[in-house]
């Protein structure tokens, strides 16, 4: 396992990181236990979660449960120390998370300190804008993404009171780093200029979607990330599990993503078949595992902090870990960027 540092702190995280959306629905207690006594044990430092969570289904029921899941494992075991811990503020939209708010100073500062009473810490690592207030293309959202209903004085205020309020908490010991997440370009460097101008907290890293299905951190971010020094955090490095093979043809495994939430966030579309097709046959001509290939590639990205598996399954757990131990051949490589060419934007 290679470890990397978030932006220009002293943290230093598995390249790999635990994600636990599924924590408090798809799996029991006992269950993330073990994934997180397992990837722990596989030199994993890194666990990433939620108030939001879990996912799937997203619910009024379970909200928050995947905190208290961590919280719970932080006590039994006693090592907390031993991990770098990240959370999210949750934005706006969904009435049982204080009554649909969208992000402001207040709210900030309740999210994070009911997050620390659930998580049974007293510190987060690292804290995360979980969207912008403003709204933002990802989440299948580039097909009718429309910035110019912003109003540009309040954008730029609402950012700045959200710096303001993290830097209160950042003073206080709460938290040690800022992150943000389903951001883009001028978003991101936004936030870096102001907290430059007023002295507050800067930006280590972004958690936006990335993988051989969706690669739009290769452009302008990729840019900002290298000049800046904020990495990316992936999330849906498998694209929801799609770059499995495992939802080929019309399959859905019982259990799966796939057969809970329907097309897994807009991913699940026919007119991504043509391309897992080619990664999984790509994959299996060099006799790689589907999953490990797809991550080993995010892995070889030189923007890239660190990658958010998840997995219902230890098996499945397993594989994404061990996805750390993979070289890519320059033979696969160049297979990638032939299928890439191909099909550059597939969901």
């Amino acid at each position: 396992m290679k470890y990397k540092t978030l932006g220009r702190t002293d943290i230093s995280v598995s390249e790999i990181c635990l994600g636990t959306m599924t924590w408090g629905s798809q799996n029991t207690e006992d269950e993330a236990f073990q994934q997180m006594d397992y990837a722990l044990d596989h030199g994993v430092n890194f666990f990433d979660t939620a108030e939001l969570y879990p996912t799937t289904p997203l619910s009024p029921d379970t909200y928050a449960d995947t905190e208290r899941l961590i919280g719970n494992w932080f006590e039994k075991t006693g090592k907390r120390d031993k991990v770098v811990l990240a959370t999210k503020v949750a934005g706006a939209g969904r009435p049982y998370i204080r009554g649909g708010a969208p992000i402001t100073a207040d709210t900030i500062r309740e999210a994070v300190d009911a997050s620390l009473s659930r998580l049974k810490t007293d510190y987060i690592d690292l804290y995360q804008i979980h969207w912008p207030n403003r709204g933002h293309f990802h989440f299948r959202g580039a097909w009718g993404y429309n910035p110019f209903n912003q109003d540009k004085a309040q954008t730029r205020a609402e950012i700045t009171e959200k710096l303001e309020a993290l830097g209160d908490c950042v003073k206080a010991g709460k938290i040690r780093a800022i992150g943000l997440s389903n951001e883009t370009t001028w978003g991101t460097q936004t936030f870096l200029t102001i907290a430059e101008q007023l002295g507050l907290p800067r930006v280590a890293t972004v958690q936006n979607e990335y993988s051989l299905l969706y690669r739009h951190f290769d452009l302008d971010m990729a840019e900002l990330s290298h000049h800046e020094d904020v990495g990316l955090l992936a999330y849906s490095p498998l694209a929801g599990g799609i770059l499995s093979g495992k939802y080929l043809s019309g399959d859905k495994p019982a259990g799966s993503r796939g057969s809970i939430n329907g097309d897994i966030g807009g991913r699940l579309v026919s007119h991504q078949e043509p391309a897992t097709r080619a990664y999984v046959e790509l994959a299996a001509a060099h006799g790689l595992d589907p999953s490990q290939m797809a991550l080993a590639f995010c892995l070889t990205r030189p923007f890239m902090a660190s990658a958010i598996i998840g997995a219902t399954s230890m098996d499945q757990l397993k594989v994404n870990i061990g996805a750390a131990d993979i070289t890519l051949s320059d033979d696969v490589m160049k297979g990638i960027a032939d299928i890439h060419r191909r099909y550059p934007m597939p969901i």
